[in-house]
């Protein structure tokens, strides 16, 4: 119940495992009498996410993000742990304590930042790219951190002949393992996938995945190396996507379990007499990883806008430094609990941070008001000489093969994406394609939106439609608006925010297969055809006009039914009027649907009032259409 919760107010769910945890332990209600299996079944959880890790591990993708990989995400690691190292023996504690608490408070979060990028399609912008850097970094320091971080424990001389001692070992069992394992991997998943059974295939996954780990434990290693490398194995081979979907339950589980027992570990009492402790070390948190990433990024190339925002995304703390905090032994309780709950906080923050994080770079660094203004100029420029053109928020697959149909009819077009390199390219080939966010007002209206004639959301991103649905109902009520979406939850909700029509993923694609399916069933064609026309018209109440009474031969285009949007401007002749008392139908006309503050009616019933601002959608043909838009303004 508390994850759901937590879910219904966008915030990550571990938070949810931690108060349900703080709230089930000792120190609360004392419902958990056994922590101990509990802890013992949740170190299985960290495994498991290591081996989701060792899924996504990919040496070209490391390659080509060695810079900033162990550049950036090296020297953020270090220096924070050194940092943090300095501050511990000022203070007089011990310097084992320095590095675990560096590590702890080196991580970010990276299922937070990852979905936050995804939500707010930054995965490809500079700052993008540099947050993922790091945090794939940082994902990858965990596995030594894990090996290091229970030997501190020992003396210097003694911790350096075990460092020393498992460096061998891991290399010795890495070398074994990835030297043979491949060719192993890949001949026994084939034959276990032969066996078509799902249940056998997801056994194979865990019993792959535990041997392993079962292998480095028993070499003095961590189980969670072991899990990291099994995944490392598998990611090179055609099976990996569904094995990310089978170890996924299994993972989710386990890990809410393992956030649950550091929950446990909360203890109320102990930090309301913390209280100011606490709030120290959070601000240290932010101010101090904000500075070493920002000036990082800024000393490695990068501009102070880009170095402000990865600072301001990657300052707050992470699940890891939960993970490497419970590998920490004879911790006093007091730090332990001040540390806890500073990274519980920060990773309840960090939304919020970056959610500001724009303004707060726009306001404090001039230079990017240039080169937002460059942006928009390029995108002004390419927009200037079109009229009644597209606006496409996308360049992907969709909205190439969309341009291409706009070209055939010859209707111009404009596009905005975020992905530079896709733009580049698309660029270079003579594509009417600029770099800009269509999710921001400044950048549809220098892509010419007042003098455009529809705008076509092709990315199935629905916070995406809803910003650009809610810019131009501001701006332009009248302009029709054509959303995509992966399938037909949204659609009304899309609908209601002033879409004119939402096209579902799913529909389409059971369209196209039923009708080869039909066909190849023996059903005639214009049978098959005449069935998806009636679909359609049924779904898509705006193509109901252009499907009536339409043969298999050509008619005459200037008499098809067309649709056209009239905007109610103050002192149109119809505010006040219904529906009824304007009698469109007798003109050949009929009102398809009304646009009326961002929300939309199909069919609207004949005593429906117009009002000022609305829009009215009439079906017919040209000339009809032509009397009713009269009747509508003049009267």
């Amino acid at each position: 119940m508390a994850v759901v919760l937590f879910r219904r107010f966008n915030l990550p769910p571990v938070l949810g495992y931690l108060a349900v945890g703080s709230v089930i332990g000792p120190h609360a209600l004392n419902l958990m009498s056994d922590i101990h299996t509990a802890e013992y079944l949740a170190e299985f959880g960290v495994v498991f996410l290591m081996f989701s890790i060792g899924l996504e591990f990919s040496l070209p993708k490391l390659h080509a993000m060695k810079r900033i990989v162990f550049g950036l995400g090296l020297l953020q690691v270090l220096l924070t742990m050194l940092f943090v190292l300095l501050l511990v023996m000022a203070l007089g504690i011990g310097w084992q304590l320095g590095i675990a608490l560096g590590a702890v408070f080196a991580m970010s979060s990276t299922a937070v930042l990852t979905k936050l990028l995804s939500e707010r399609m930054e995965l490809d912008s500079n700052h993008g790219r540099e947050v993922i850097g790091v945090l794939l970094f940082q994902d990858l320091a965990v596995v030594p951190l894990l090996v290091l971080l229970p030997a501190l424990t020992q003396s210097p001389e003694k911790l350096a002949m075990l460092m020393a001692v498992a460096m061998l070992k891991a290399v010795a069992v890495l070398a074994l393992i990835l030297v043979f394992g491949q060719k192993l991997m890949r001949k026994w998943f084939y034959f276990v996938a032969r066996a078509k059974s799902s249940e056998v295939f997801v056994l194979n996954v865990l019993l792959i995945t535990l041997s392993l780990a079962t292998v480095t434990e028993l070499a003095g290693l961590s189980l969670a190396l072991g899990a990291f490398v099994a995944g490392m194995l598998i990611s090179e081979t055609e099976y990996r996507l569904q094995v990310e979907e089978d170890i996924k339950p299994f993972r989710d589980v386990l890990m809410g379990l393992f956030f649950v027992t550091i929950g446990v570990k909360l203890d109320l009492h102990i930090l309301v007499g913390l209280w100011w402790q606490v709030l120290l070390v959070l601000l240290a948190l932010f101010v101090v990883k904000a500075l070493i990433v920002g000036l990082l990024s800024w000393k490695l190339g990068g501009t102070p806008g880009n170095a402000i925002r990865s600072a301001l995304w990657l300052c707050a703390g992470g699940e890891f430094g939960f993970v490497l905090l419970g590998e920490v032994s004879h911790m006093p309780k007091e730090i332990e609990q001040v540390a806890l709950t500073a990274l519980v906080l920060s990773m309840l923050i960090a939304p919020f941070i970056v959610q500001f994080s724009e303004r707060l770079v726009m306001r404090f660094v001039a230079s990017e008001w240039l080169v937002r203004s460059m942006q928009l100029t390029q995108i002004a420029a390419h927009s200037m000489t079109s009229e009644k053109h597209a606006i496409l928020c996308g360049f992907g697959r969709n909205g190439q093969y969309l341009a291409r149909f706009l070209a055939q009819e010859g209707v111009q077009s404009i596009a905005l994406d975020l992905d530079p390199d896709r733009v580049r390219e698309a660029a270079a080939g003579g594509e009417s394609v600029v770099f800009g966010d269509a999710g921001r007002k400044e950048a549809l209206m220098a892509a010419g939106l007042m003098r455009a004639s529809v705008v076509i959301v092709t990315m199935s991103d629905t916070a995406l439609a809803e910003k650009v649905l809610h810019h131009v109902q501001e701006l332009r009520p009248d302009l029709p608006v054509v959303v995509r979406t992966a399938d037909e939850r949204d659609m009304s909700r899309l609908s209601d925010a002033g879409a004119a029509e939402v096209v579902p993923e799913t529909l389409e694609a059971s369209l196209m297969l039923a009708s080869h399916a039909l066909v190849l069933l023996g059903i005639p064609i214009n049978r098959v055809l005449k069935r998806i026309r009636q679909t359609r018209s049924q779904r898509y109440r705006l193509l109901r006009g252009f499907y009536r009474g339409v043969t298999d031969r050509d008619e005459d285009e200037d008499r098809q039914p067309r649709l056209h949007s009239v905007w109610l401007t103050p002192g149109a002749a119809s505010i006040g009027e219904t529906l009824a008392d304007l009698n469109l139908e007798s003109l050949g006309c009929e009102v398809s649907a009304i646009r009326r503050r961002g929300i939309r009616a199909v069919e609207p019933a004949p005593e429906t009032r117009l009002n000022e601002g609305d829009v009215v959608v009439v079906l017919g043909e040209p000339a009809a259409v032509t009397a009713a838009e009269e009747r509508l303004l003049h009267r």
